[in-house]
């Protein structure tokens, strides 16, 4: 296709033939009109270049010659025949050479617009793969405007943030990703390609744990960030709750080699009681004193008290983001065993000193506990309440489930039945580890489980 801007082309043809005929006709007659005396036979040259951009050039040169005869007809005899001559050379130069010019240019254009339609279909073969690329990749891709908003998004996307809500594009991700909008609004001039893992939220309130690759790049438009999200929540639940079995596999370890022990008294308390069968004056028999002491031993066992150690693990933790992140392991199971979960976690909360990965065990362990209280309830819910109160952070779990039964046995490690158990022994003592507690408040439906973690020291705060 010929450039809009230059007069040679296609739709012009019939207007500048008909205008170089005018002006061909014009000058012959002010040529003839003027006489001999005063020749303006080289203003054919003007005409003759117009209509060279669209005449062949056996066209051109009969026109050349009948301008170069005209030219010379007023002229004296004895300078018709060289000026003739000057005349056909001069206008057959140029208008073959206006037409070589426009020729090439022609051609010349005709190439580039045949290597832009190359390009062009090129183009849009590789945005087309890219479009099915993107469309059937299970990772949510997306890409987000300076102010925020979702531009584009794949199908994946829409089911990854809101898969019963109105079409992504031209709502806000903060709504769904607020540390992805804090980074594109971060002052920065860097590119910035990277990796990260944070909270998410669907658009009906359900919080998942999101990874993210994204890129920064800058249009006329400014700055635009491009990301894939992957849910993350279902490989968290898995390793926590592998975590969890593996560190109660090893307690129940711990606690089969006291069991041994107590074993072994329960022996010695045998014989001594056979001993003792066959005495007749017990009270002044030293097994029958023997078997006292032991009857005492056993009993301080059976009531044993964990003592706090110094947590050599304990560090500062954001317990906001932890309860973000456990929030993320329970929901998806709470959902599916319609259990109602309320969140009141006060804002904000301030930096605790504990062990994260022994903290979020204890949450797992008491979720599960009332999940487990709560599956022959008519009211399923779960209320988790964390609040600051007098330099520690309290942390209520409180259910609408069966309730415990015997309380004073809860936290003995050798009860039978929901009331007790291994779980809550192993959780008492990694919240003693660091200077924390686990207790229960009574209720008169359903149970409370209160934790306990100390304030992180203002020297700490700073450092963390």
């Amino acid at each position: 296709m010929l450039n809009p801007l230059s007069i040679f082309v296609p739709a012009h043809r019939r207007k500048l033939l008909v205008a170089a005929a005018v002006l061909g006709t014009a000058i012959a007659l002010v040529d003839w009109w003027i006489g001999p005396y005063i020749s303006l036979g080289f203003l054919y040259l003007f005409p003759i270049m117009i209509a060279a951009g669209f005449l062949s050039r056996k066209t051109i040169v009969i026109i050349a010659l009948l301008c170069a005869v005209l030219d010379f007809s007023n002229l004296p005899k004895n300078e018709t025949n060289v000026h003739l001559v000057f005349s056909s050379v001069a206008f057959i130069g140029a208008g073959l050479f206006i037409s070589e010019l426009v020729h090439n240019r022609y051609l010349t254009l005709q190439q580039y617009a045949r290597a832009l339609g190359d390009q062009v279909k090129r183009r849009e073969e590789a945005e087309e793969e890219l479009h099915v690329v993107v469309e059937s990749s299970p990772a949510a891709i997306v890409i987000i405007g300076s102010d925020g908003k979702i531009l584009l998004c794949n199908d994946a996307a829409q089911r990854l943030l809101a898969p019963k809500a109105e079409p992504l594009s031209g709502q806000s991700i903060g709504t769904y990703l607020p540390t992805l909008q804090r980074t594109l609004q971060a002052p920065s001039s860097a590119v910035l390609r990277t990796t990260m893992q944070c909270t998410g939220q669907r658009d009906n309130g359900e919080a998942f744990l999101a990874g993210v690759w994204f890129s920064t790049y800058t249009t006329v438009s400014g700055p635009r960030l491009a990301a894939i999200i992957v849910d993350l929540s279902e490989d968290l639940r898995t390793r926590e709750d592998l975590s969890l079995d593996f560190l109660l596999k090893n307690s129940r370890i711990l606690m089969s080699a006291v069991a041994h022990e107590i074993r072994n008294l329960c022996g010695a308390v045998l014989v001594v009681h056979k001993n003792l069968s066959r005495v007749q004056e017990l009270q002044d028999n030293e097994d029958f004193h023997a078997l006292s002491t032991l009857v005492e031993s056993l009993q301080r066992v059976a009531a044993l008290e964990l003592r706090t150690t110094p947590g050599h693990t304990a560090a500062a933790v954001d317990l906001k983001t932890l309860l973000d992140e456990f929030r993320v392991l329970i929901e998806n199971t709470y959902h599916e065993s319609e259990i109602q979960i309320v969140w009141r976690v006060a804002q904000p909360l301030p930096l605790v000193w504990a062990d994260r990965y022994g903290l979020i065990q204890v949450f797992l362990n008491l979720a599960k506990n009332s999940q487990r209280a709560m599956q022959s309830t008519e009211t399923k819910r779960l209320c988790v309440t964390a609040t600051e109160e007098a330099s520690r952070v309290v942390i209520r779990f409180e259910d609408t489930g069966v309730g415990v039964t015997a309380p004073e046995n809860l936290f003995r490690p050798f009860q039978r039945g929901e009331s007790g158990g291994l779980g809550l022994f192993v959780s008492r003592a990694i919240m003693k580890s660091f200077d924390g507690d686990l207790a229960c408040e009574a209720r008169r439906a359903g149970a409370c489980f209160v934790i306990s973690v100390p304030v992180c020291p203002i020297e700490e705060t700073v450092h963390a």
